[in-house]
């Protein structure tokens, strides 16, 4: 049985349906379900409902073969599993924002994020010296309280940041959700992996025309 760790929400419903549209017979409850663990024997497949920053933890780990985790997840988390296809779902982008015509800090702007790994190495990059304040939600509060210069946040349609009097100022990366897999399962369990990818693969391509 190949066993998939998926974040609940938004990508695990899009995750399902591709795996519906690859010939995967799901129960159609399968969305809307409380469990954490769902097993689909008929298809050899058990599913783990879990954190979106946890995904990669598990697959690393080995307790899951797979999991399908965001990209901005897999950049800030570093975990040592292979990642095998951009499944093409979820998109959104990782950018710096906050409040309009404002100015930061110029000794050490400081910067409020789930994502310090991700903002540090992005302003080191572009040689700026900033203070990363790590939190965990309502990013976009930082600024409005005085406890940030700016923001990295997700952004997905721009409303969030619209309706809290906050703009863009960069777009860091762009992020879709992948197919991760470890790395022993990804010797043992090769043949059963290579043909979801293989059904995956394919209606990833027919999308795309």
């Amino acid at each position: 049985m190949l066993t998939i760790a998926m974040p609940k929400g938004r990508i695990f419903e899009e995750a399902a349906d591709l795996l519906r549209k690859a010939g995967y017979q799901l129960p159609p409850d399968l969305d809307d379900s409380r469990r954490l663990i769902i097993e689909v024997p008929e298809e050899n497949l058990r599913f783990f409902l879990a954190k979106p920053m946890d995904v990669a933890t598990y697959v690393e780990y080995g307790v899951a073969d797979l999991g399908i985790a965001g990209k901005d997840v897999l950049l800030e988390e570093e975990r040592d599993v292979y990642e095998l296809i951009d499944l093409k779902i979820s998109p959104c982008y990782l950018a710096v924002a906050g409040l309009p015509n404002t100015s930061v800090d110029e000794v050490a702007p400081k910067v409020a994020t789930k994502y310090p790994n991700v903002a540090s190495s992005y302003f080191r990059e572009k040689g700026e010296q900033v203070e990363i304040i790590k939190l965990n939600g309502s990013i976009e509060l930082a600024p409005m309280i005085g406890l940030a210069d700016r923001i990295v946040d997700i952004v997905s349609t721009g409303r969030t940041l619209k309706e809290n009097g906050l703009v863009e100022y960069e777009t860091i990366v762009d992020i879709t959700s992948r197919l991760i897999v470890n790395q022993a399962s990804y010797r043992l369990k090769d043949k059963e992996i290579g043909q979801l990818v293989s059904r995956l693969s394919e209606i990833i391509a027919e999308k795309a025309v």
